[in-house]
């Protein structure tokens, strides 16, 4: 949580940002709220067009997850890969879809700037 204000930071977004064997992020709070407002406004900007490809298209909820996530990876990429995978992890969650597993990178990777 940020002591300015008042944000829970789920626990899988602040993994991210945790090397293994560590306990404190690698960002500060200022920067985790800024990534986690950003990770979580896209995917929320990412239901309503997800749910019409799928309906459209016809393809299933994993192909339209895969493909928004390469479509946040696309360059110029404002997130980092595993923010991109956070966010369709989140997006997922958000549609009530079967959630792809939210891999664990050995060492967290700096968000892009």
């Amino acid at each position: 949580m940020s002591d300015g204000n008042q944000i829970y930071w789920p626990q899988s977004f602040m993994a991210l940002y945790v090397p293994l064997g560590k306990i404190k992020p690698s960002i500060g709070q200022g920067e985790m709220a800024e990534r986690y407002e950003l990770c979580e406004d896209l995917a929320n900007l990412l239901t309503e067009q997800a749910a019409t490809l799928q309906f459209t298209l016809g393809i299933t909820e994993e192909l339209v997850l895969q493909q928004c996530e390469q479509g946040l990876l696309a360059e110029p990429s404002v997130v980092s890969a595993l923010e991109a995978r956070w966010v369709v992890c989140r997006l997922a969650e958000l549609l009530n879809w079967p959630m792809p597993p939210l891999q664990q990178s050995p060492q967290a990777q700096d968000p892009v700037t």
